[in-house]
């Protein structure tokens, strides 16, 4: 994408916004947000692309304010300047007209001192067909399934105060699997900003090993604790988890609604080697949020396994009276980042020595949410090692067990690197959430089935 469509989104933006505070009524304030992408995706099957094409597009959402009363709304923008002026000003004259009907808002907070700012990260990504030919050779005549995602994603805020924030990222995502029967697959994913040719290979080599392994009779477990590790989206079903159901955010903290309920009422703690942050410089999301916040760079939320700060929204720092740190309205981490440890993540396999290998969890819930009891099952490559060796795929699992052991007392070690994880999810539009994750070694994970 060339420099000058870059800098054409950000300025017909702050254009619009312009020309639509210069229609404001009496004391009335305008927030604006604008949401957009351009994306090449490429959908795979059996190696070969089923489908390919080209996602551009943008939208506008406005908030209406006066007083403490405000109204909000959005629409697609066309990119031409006329209609799109014809339907921001339509826009207006309906929330005007609404705003009369509702009531206050006890809770409404947004920025009052504008606080500009430009953050643009530019990434080494392979243009569409190079990225499709390395794809395709690494398939290597197997049954590779999979979806390619990349380009750039783009999000700003601007409001009637004369405020203005860009932030632009440009990432790939390939969510992907070595497919072979039944329930039987190697996922893996391979995500970031700069491709690289080696890291690639490794990750297709790995899921190579594990196809060869699963073609091997599997074996069924009985219910019991095994030595475990798990894969870095192992635990990124884990944690987010925790973080959709309020594990760090204010208002499920006051509530007393958080999963880690425990730790807030008999200083119940994880393990040390645990750290967790909301990392907002080293991820995809926008460092300012909707009412025009900053975003600090990072948000320390469990330190050496004790609780030490929660995500607090706009609304939240309203209603309870603390100040914001610029979390989204859900209070849930959008650039999570686990510190890495001490665990040479090339030598996983001798540190399991016997026990499972899980790549993958699905179907997460919480079986008793106040004591951080989670369930869920294992998914595609689930392997039984003995001596750091593959000896056979595993039937599927039920686990029940507690965060506080399999992130406190029986957490033996993380990786000593974290995998970047990009959120697959494209409904709508591409998303914008990513994690940082090593892999964990527990002494005993608890299986049920």
């Amino acid at each position: 994408m060339s420099q000058d469509a870059r800098v054409d989104d950000q300025i017909y933006f702050d254009e619009l916004v312009t020309t639509a505070t210069a229609s404001l009524v009496g004391d009335e304030v305008l927030l604006a947000n604008v949401a957009g992408e351009r994306t090449d995706f490429i959908r795979l099957n059996n190696g070969d692309v089923r489908q390919a094409g080209t996602i551009d597009q943008r939208t506008l959402t406005v908030d209406l304010i006066e007083g403490r009363r405000h109204v909000g709304g959005s629409i697609r923008l066309a990119g031409v300047r006329a209609i799109d002026d014809a339907r921001l000003t339509s826009l207006l004259v309906q929330l005007r007209d609404q705003r009369r009907l509702v009531a206050d808002d006890p809770f409404l907070l947004y920025n009052t001192e504008p606080t500009s700012t430009e953050r643009i990260e530019r990434g080494t990504i392979p243009e569409p067909a190079a990225a499709l030919a390395d794809i395709r050779s690494a398939s290597g005549g197997r049954d590779l399934v999979g979806i390619y995602a990349s380009g750039d994603t783009f999000r700003g805020f601007a409001n009637s105060l004369g405020q203005r924030n860009w932030f632009e990222s440009s990432t790939f995502n390939l969510d992907w699997c070595f497919y072979l029967r039944a329930d039987k697959a190697a996922k893996n994913l391979y995500a970031g900003f700069d491709w690289n040719d080696g890291a690639f290979a490794a990750k297709v080599e790995w899921s190579a090993q594990q196809l060869a392994a699963l073609a091997r009779e599997p074996i069924s477990l009985s219910p019991g604790d095994y030595r475990t590790y798990l894969a870095p989206r192992a635990m990124q079903e884990l944690v987010q988890l925790l973080s959709w159901y309020g594990a760090f955010g204010l208002r499920a903290h006051e509530t007393r609604q958080t999963p880690l309920l425990k730790m807030l009422v008999d200083d119940t703690r994880l393990s040390p080697m645990l750290s967790i942050s909301e990392d907002t410089a080293n991820g995809v999301a926008a460092n300012f949020q909707s009412a025009g916040f900053l975003r600090p760079d990072t948000v320390a939320l469990i330190v050496d396994g004790a609780y030490a700060n929660t995500l607090v929204s706009p609304r939240s720092a309203q209603e309870y009276g603390v100040p914001t740190n610029g979390a989204a309205n859900g209070e849930y981490p959008l650039s999570m980042s686990i510190a890495p440890g001490a665990l040479p993540t090339d030598g996983v396999n001798e540190a399991l020595g016997s026990g499972l290998f899980v790549g993958n969890l699905w179907y997460t819930n919480f079986s008793d949410q106040a004591a951080c009891r989670t369930t869920g099952m294992t998914r595609f490559a689930t392997f039984w090692m003995d001596e750091g060796e593959i000896v056979a795929p595993v039937n599927v699992l039920r686990f029940d067990d507690t965060a506080y052991h399999l992130l406190g007392d029986r957490l033996e070690g993380l990786t000593d690197t974290a995998e970047v994880l990009l959120d697959a999810a494209s409904y709508g539009e591409r998303s914008t959430i990513s994690a940082r994750l090593p892999g964990a070694l527990v002494g005993a994970m608890r299986f049920v089935l």
